[in-house]
């Protein structure tokens, strides 16, 4: 079978995706990393140029429906479910409603949106909200998960997943275990443009 393993070394759509990222790829070299392997006549990357050649590019092809896709030869149904699969993924990521994206505008929104979350946790956890310019939760992580009582935090790890996720500003926080006697824990917020 003529899989990716197959094609010239510098044709390599998958080891290309490693190493330079998806953007550097064609739409062909796409297509080619979802299909994963050609057919025996042709290797994957021709029959990804036949499939873009026979829906004249990527318009027509994020529409196709599953017959037509299987009617080219090469194209199983599990390839053809792989790629419409792929195509609605797409759709709906076009589609994600930025408006409902929760908005933090004080210290008590932060606190509502993250309070449950962190109440009953057993260690401390550092946590960082990643905010776009309308202070919309763009992205959550836990940076840091330390001991019963410490997390140590290196402001590298802080900023590095802001410039990946180009956020306008950071927020802070994490759990303090045995500040008060009650079940809960008081959460920490430090407000900062980064």
């Amino acid at each position: 079978m003529n899989g990716i393993r197959d094609v010239v070394r510098e044709e390599q759509p998958r080891e290309r995706l490693l190493l330079e990222g998806a953007g550097s790829l064609s739409n062909r070299e796409l297509l080619a990393v979802l299909l994963r392997t050609g057919s025996k006549e042709e290797t994957v990357l021709k029959l990804s140029d036949k499939i873009l050649h026979q829906f004249d590019g990527l318009r027509m092809l994020k529409d196709a429906t599953l017959e037509e896709l299987i009617s080219i030869h090469g194209i199983g149904i599990s390839k053809a479910s792989q790629l419409m699969a792929a195509f609605e993924l797409g759709r709906r990521m076009v589609r994600l409603e930025y408006q409902n994206r929760y908005s933090i505008r004080s210290p008590e929104d932060c606190a509502k949106y993250m309070m449950e979350e962190m109440r009953f946790l057993q260690q401390e956890h550092f946590v960082c909200l990643y905010l776009n310019t309308k202070n919309q939760v763009i992205h959550r992580q836990t940076i840091f998960i330390g001991s019963l009582n410490t997390s140590i935090v290196h402001p590298r790890e802080v900023f590095k997943e802001a410039f990946r996720r180009a956020a306008a500003s950071i927020i802070c926080l994490h759990n303090q275990r045995g500040m008060c006697m009650f079940p809960f824990t008081r959460l920490s917020v430090i407000l900062g443009d980064s």
